[in-house]
């Protein structure tokens, strides 16, 4: 049959196939196709792949960029800004700032941990080394060095370190400068005791600042004056320059009251009266100041002189024994060996001073004025009433007690 069938030339060329063989042929090609496109498919998709697998291996293999501002090899870095350090195509593992004084500047990292930046400031006049490392990276080393202020300026402070004082002694600070911007300067000061007690600044001036509690100090407290004011900016281009901690103890408790009136002075320590003098007050032309004063300055001998204190040339003592200064404007608490015996406990015969009876030569132990300076130290607190004169003000002096608390703390700038 398929030889007939095949010998019917009469047949087109096209019509020589069964259907059977059509379909078989039809049948081919499709799975010829299939596997054509399964073929290009799979290509693609390794191809895609590749692609993708390069890419990632393009940014794997970048390598980490740090920069570090200030620049590294800058000679005059500005110090009123902090330090920051960036990484590009990566992150950090570590950052450090070292200065050559051997200080360490503290950081921060953001959440991505690609930027530092320093939490203070760093300090003039100093060189840094920055030490900075990626993950997976070599570290980087960056150096600057930042510019030195113009001009500066120092608190001179009253006690002196490691020095015992009385229950009456401020903390009092004097600045070489005049401060303009007091609420920074301020805060870069902090005075604490122990035992703890709210302490707050009082400015009198913009060079003075002094610190006390509301009531006096609790005898035995220790007290730390904390300065940090170094590249601090007081006022325009004037920085401070200090940054230390100073202590200074407070002793036993010992308040003088003298009352003008009796013409006598009451000494108590610890609460408890230790003695009682006849004293010689302010005459009626020269009132002795009134209210809360405190030990500023001791002098075993000391000259005293009528026109340092406006009073022309009424007197001058080279040798006034056991002189303690009140305040500021010349009133001290003294001993006199000029005056008659009769006087003190009788009248008030002083230019503005407090006298006691004493001897010559400050040498003799059994007079009222020796032995009040030898009971006395700096800051112990002299109170002065029925004078006939007005209170001392607040800042003739270490005298700030005369102040209420909420005056006190008005003149804080924090």
């Amino acid at each position: 049959m398929g030889v007939s069938h095949i010998s019917n030339r009469s047949e087109k060329p096209s019509e020589r196939w069964s259907r059977r063989g059509i379909l078989t042929v039809l049948g081919v090609v499709p799975a010829a196709v299939l596997t054509g496109c399964s073929g290009s498919a799979g290509a693609a998709e390794s191809a895609s792949s590749g692609g993708a697998s390069a890419k990632a291996s393009v940014k794997a293999a970048k390598t980490p960029t740090v920069t570090v501002s200030p620049a590294d090899g800058t000679k005059k870095a500005d110090f009123s800004a902090p330090v920051t350090v960036t990484v590009t195509d990566g992150t950090f593992a570590t950052v450090k700032v070292t200065g050559n004084d051997g200080s360490t500047l503290a950081g921060t990292f953001n959440a991505a941990k690609t930027k530092w930046t320093s939490t203070k400031n760093p300090y003039s006049g100093t060189k840094y080394t920055v030490a900075a490392q990626a993950q997976g990276a070599a570290a980087k080393t960056a150096t600057f060095t930042t510019r030195s202020p113009g001009e500066t300026f120092v608190g001179y402070f009253t006690p002196e370190a490691n020095s015992t004082s009385g229950v009456g002694m401020p903390v009092s600070i004097n600045f070489t400068h005049a401060v303009k911007d007091r609420a920074a300067v301020q805060k870069a000061i902090t005075v604490t005791a122990e035992p703890a007690v709210e302490v707050v600044g009082h400015w009198f001036s913009d060079t003075r600042l002094d610190f006390r509690p509301e009531t006096y100090w609790a005898a035995g407290t220790k007290i730390t004056l904390s300065l940090r004011l170094k590249d601090v900016e007081g006022q325009d281009g004037i920085y401070g320059i200090q940054s230390k901690d100073v202590t200074f103890d407070i002793g036993r408790e010992q308040i003088s009251t003298v009352d003008l009136a009796g013409k006598e002075m009451v000494v108590k320590r610890d609460g408890k009266t230790l003695a009682t003098y006849p004293v010689s007050g302010g005459n009626a032309q020269h009132t002795t100041w009134s209210g809360i004063m405190v030990i500023s300055e001791r002098f075993k001998q000391t000259r005293m002189e009528s026109s340092t204190v406006g009073l022309g040339d009424e007197y001058d003592i080279s040798d006034v024994p056991h002189a303690q200064r009140l305040t500021t404007s010349g009133t001290f608490v003294h001993g006199n060996y000029w005056a008659s015996t009769a006087v003190f406990g009788n009248e008030n015969t002083s230019h503005g001073c407090v006298g006691l009876h004493d001897a010559k030569g400050a040498n003799d132990s059994s007079v009222a004025g020796y032995k009040f300076y030898d009971s006395s130290m700096l800051g112990d607190v002299v109170i002065v009433k029925n004078s006939g004169e007005k209170t001392v003000a607040a800042d003739n002096g270490l005298n700030g007690w005369n102040l209420s608390w909420a005056d006190w703390k008005a003149g804080s700038a924090v």
